[in-house]
């Protein structure tokens, strides 16, 4: 085990939540503005703050980088592969969330978009996906 004399610590992954938000056919994703990955499509979310429960997180990240509140969030998965990201080990818990009809995405915080995709093109490989994503995306969605 790697202590961190930075941290005062263990040296552990970082820990995010992701919204896996669906409506009919399609699936809501946020463009990355940044790097790693800038311009890839993927499921909004981000890291969990100091203090925060990692559901509250996932419905925070959605509210920030879509505008939408989410409600009813169900564990979905843990994606934890150490490779699963370039900047470092990330560990992330997925939650579907539910989301009105009335509310409609506009991207904020971390996203250059948000919209909802179709299903089948989002799994077809049309889209750049960042990391991960089109694994979560598969596993969630595909039949």
């Amino acid at each position: 085990m790697t202590t961190c004399d930075e941290c005062n610590g263990w040296l552990n992954p970082a820990l995010a939540a992701d919204a896996a938000v669906r409506r009919g056919d399609s699936v809501l994703l946020i463009q990355r503005k940044h790097p790693p990955m800038a311009g890839a499509w993927a499921v909004p979310g981000g890291f969990v703050d100091q203090g925060e429960d990692p559901v509250l997180a996932a419905l925070r990240e959605l509210e920030e980088e879509t505008g939408l509140r989410g409600t009813n969030p169900r564990l979905l998965m843990v994606m934890g592969d150490p490779d699963r990201d370039p900047r470092k080990h990330i560990v992330s818990i997925v939650y579907e969330i539910e989301v009105s009809d009335d509310q409609q995405p506009k991207a904020g915080d971390d996203a250059a978009d948000a919209k909802f995709w179709p299903i089948e093109t989002v799994l077809s490989g049309e889209l750049e996906l960042a990391g991960d994503h089109l694994d979560i995306l598969t596993a969630w969605l595909k039949p």
